[in-house]
């Protein structure tokens, strides 16, 4: 089953079209990141998705049925604008939120002790938000986004604001999550997390989705056939199914060279015609980065 379904969904603002027509599926128990330069509609697609704002048409499917308010309890939204009240205590801005999630004050409370003893913030529980440090308020603010078990969680630029030790903290629970069952939608603009992370992604710009699928789908979509290979002894090739890009010296007599493969070649085919003429020491497909994916894209370049 799709965990959700999105359709056709179109939202305009005056002269402004957020989002023109976009579709989306997003697979169950899946990390699906939601990409895109600032501006491009991500941020109003999940305001729909949560019910904040309204489509002005299409359809939104999750877990089989039409999106309606009785899901509020299934999905869990961290926004990029962090929502804590800061006057509020730790503890009692917990329960809070997860009341407004239904569950009950003395299910909240159990749930919160093993938040605040898996995070280790249990000293935290009567101070007031103003008072803790930034990254201290993102870990409370992740906690009441998934302390309620949604089937679904959004998350717009998670780990922004935290060091590098609680970031990994972060990724260990969202890696947790998904393997409890639950679905992670994500926006962020730190590509090196969708290389780590996601499952599948799409990539919207300038309001349109120009790009879903999975990672390996997508970056096999765009690879380009060339071949880093690390050698010692210069060779040339004469064209035609293989092209020599570039030799260039490494170190201690080792060259690096790049080659692009052309037609029906194959892999295999040129490693052997390789360890002919040379001593091969490595051998690697360029496979293209989701960031330079989304740079290529976004400015409208051709990927090569």
């Amino acid at each position: 089953m799709e965990a959700l379904i999105v359709r056709g969904v179109t939202k305009q603002y005056a002269n402004h079209t957020a989002l023109d027509n976009v579709d989306l599926t997003v697979p169950e128990k899946s990390i699906y990141g939601l990409l895109g330069p600032n501006g491009a509609g991500k941020t109003t697609l999940i305001r729909i998705i949560n019910q904040i704002i309204n489509a002005d048409s299409g359809s939104i499917t999750l877990f089989g049925q039409p999106l309606t308010g009785d899901h509020v309890g299934v999905i869990g939204y961290l926004p990029e604008e962090r929502g804590l009240y800061k006057k509020m205590k730790v503890g009692d801005q917990l329960i809070y939120f997860a009341r407004l999630k239904g569950l009950s004050r003395s299910e909240a409370i159990k749930k919160i002790r093993v938040w605040v003893d898996k995070f280790e913030i249990k000293d935290w529980l009567n101070k007031k938000v103003e008072d803790l440090s930034k990254g201290m308020a993102q870990k409370v603010q992740f906690v009441s986004t998934v302390m309620h078990e949604p089937r679904l969680i959004i998350l717009d630029e998670p780990f922004s604001g935290f060091d590098p030790v609680n970031a990994q903290l972060i990724t260990q629970e969202i890696l947790e999550l998904k393997q409890k069952g639950s679905t992670i939608i994500f926006s962020t603009h730190r590509m090196e997390t969708v290389e780590d992370l996601c499952d599948d992604i799409a990539l919207i710009n300038k309001s349109k989705k120009i790009l879903e699928g999975t990672k390996k789908h997508v970056k096999d979509q765009y690879k380009s056939n060339t071949f880093l290979v690390e050698h010692r002894g210069a060779f040339s090739l004469n064209g035609g199914t293989y092209e020599l890009l570039n030799q260039n010296i490494i170190e201690d007599g080792f060259l690096k060279s790049t080659i692009k493969m052309n037609g029906t070649g194959s892999p295999n085919d040129l490693i052997g015609k390789l360890i002919q003429v040379t001593k091969v020491s490595s051998f690697q497909e360029k496979i293209p980065s989701m960031s330079e994916i989304f740079i290529s894209l976004v400015k409208g370049e051709s990927h090569e």
